[in-house]
């Protein structure tokens, strides 16, 4: 089965129920109406020729029924980042994937300040076209028995690839990541399995839907359940998406920490009660964060792992399977092992090496680029470039990124591990990252962004060296008043270690 015959089969269980609280609008949209709107779509998007199909819309029903209309016309939706160079983004995906059309919205365009890019058509454009005629023949095939609707929509094998995502790009070039319908169904069977999401959840959609954990975790897995979500176009609206909280009763609050630190600013103890489930990833969630969270709020914020190319989660910490500090435990099916970083030889528990996945949740691979796929997957393995160990009781443990790791006068630092320090030293509610700079005579320093100079910095350095060896203590910290952050929420390194290199040559 592919993903818009599931969407079929629930939109038709659960028809008068609402499926989207879209903030955008104003309006709520029940699952019946969302069918309708997506096969109205796809009768539009059958005529265009490419078979891939470029989506740059915000978090919203739009954005959905975008996707849905796609795959329902048979077309791989390719999503689009805005987030950053929207314009230069678009034509990249357009060049890679070799398609023009690219259905986007005219207000975020304005929002932007963007002229448009060849190829793009306005979805306000597409609804304010609809006739009378179109909208009667998709309510008249909305009404089919499921079965026969299933049949009448595109539909094949659960191998195709069901969208194109592209990778941050925080510290190279964007791939094209093909992620096929049995690559997301596999997280969408497995994480009921071990959190007891439902019907009856609504979820926080404040995730970008061009980032996998966006698309998996705020839209297909509510709409596989026959849940709701309340859609934000804009993540960062802290302070509007804490009252969603309260005004719908939101169950289900995932997101990455930088977005959980944005709701505990702005939130007051009481706001968040209607959350059964707080799931963070992507990014590395802080004790500091986690226990502020707690003591404010009386949740604990579990933190899970993932990838894009694994579509996306690996592993996640559950309740009465939680290790804080830890990644969690892999999803049922999904093979993990470690790896020594040289020899490649697996390592046993309590051994820190390269961590490795298996599963059908594994990309099909990355879209015209087959040395990059070559060199990232084995045998079905995929090599995620992540550091790691397992431990004694099966959980994985995150060490950082192969690339967040520096050699320092010979010797291997975790800019990680520092990062984690700071974080633990600094006032509450400064953000931090840690990067390297060259230095000719011991390869790379370590150096501090943080978003104020408001702290003891000859403190905090005596605190470091009580924690971490002298090559890993930062020379230098940099103020940086709005830290670089990528539309998911993660820290931009490629950019932070731009502006920090340019203060070294500069000598600020």
């Amino acid at each position: 089965m592919q993903l818009q015959q599931k969407f079929v089969e629930v939109a038709k269980k659960y028809s008068n129920k609402i499926a989207v609280y879209d903030q955008a609008t104003g309006k709520d949209l029940t699952y019946d109406r969302m069918l309708i709107a997506a096969l109205i779509l796809a009768a539009r998007f059958k005529k265009i020729k490419s078979s891939y199909l470029g989506i740059m819309v915000p978090t919203s029903a739009g954005c959905m029924l975008s996707i849905l209309g796609s795959l329902m016309a048979g077309k791989i939706p390719v999503m689009i980042n805005y987030s950053t160079g929207a314009d230069e983004n678009s034509i990249y995906a357009q060049e890679k994937c070799s398609f023009k059309t690219i259905i986007t919205s005219k207000k975020l365009l304005e929002k932007l300040n963007i002229e448009p890019v060849d190829g793009m058509i306005y979805l306000e454009d597409i609804m304010a076209s609809l006739t009378a005629p179109e909208k009667l023949k998709a309510a008249i095939k909305s009404k089919l028995p499921t079965g026969a609707l299933k049949s009448r929509v595109q539909h094949g094998d659960d191998d195709a690839t069901s969208v194109i995502l592209f990778t941050s790009g925080s510290e190279k070039e964007p791939k094209a990541v093909q992620l096929s319908h049995k690559n997301i169904f596999h997280n969408l069977d497995t994480i009921p399995q071990i959190i007891d999401v439902t019907e009856d959840d609504v979820f926080a959609g404040t995730l970008p839907l061009f980032h996998v954990f966006g698309v998996t975790t705020n839209f297909w897995l509510p709409f596989s359940l026959g849940a709701s979500v309340v859609t934000h176009a804009n993540p960062l609206d802290y302070s509007t998406i804490v009252k969603s909280i309260t005004d719908y009763k939101i169950s289900i609050l995932i997101g990455t920490p930088t977005f959980f630190l944005g709701y505990q600013r702005r939130s007051k103890p009481g706001d968040l009660a209607s959350v059964r489930y707080a799931i963070a990833g992507a990014d590395k969630l802080t004790e500091k964060l986690r226990l502020s969270f707690q003591r404010d709020h009386d949740i604990e914020i579990l933190e899970g792992y993932g990838a894009t190319e694994t579509s996306p989660v690996v592993s996640v910490n559950v309740p009465g399977a939680n290790k804080p500090g830890s990644i969690g435990k892999p999803l049922p099916g999904v093979q993990v092992k470690i790896l020594d970083r040289e020899t490649d030889e697996v390592l046993p528990p309590g051994k820190e090496g390269k961590i490795l996945v298996k599963g059908d949740l594994i990309m099909k691979g990355y879209l015209g680029d087959v040395e990059e796929t070559s060199m990232h997957m084995h045998g079905g393995w995929y090599d995620t470039g992540d550091m790691g160990i397992i431990d004694d009781d099966g959980f994985l443990w995150h060490r950082g990124r192969l690339k967040r790791f520096v050699k320092v006068g010979g010797e291997m630092v975790s800019l990680v591990k520092v990062e984690e320090i700071l974080t633990k030293l600094l006032p509450d509610g400064v953000t931090c990252c840690v990067v390297d700079v060259p230095n000719p005579k011991k390869g790379a320093d370590v150096v501090a962004a943080v978003a104020t100079g408001e702290f003891e910095k000859k403190k905090i350095l005596k605190q470091m060296a009580k924690e971490l060896p002298s090559i890993a203590v930062p020379k230098e910290f940099y103020v940086i008043e709005d830290i670089p952050l990528m539309g998911s929420g993660k820290v931009d390194f490629r950019d932070v270690e731009r502006i920090c290199r340019e203060r070294q040559d500069n000598g600020k």
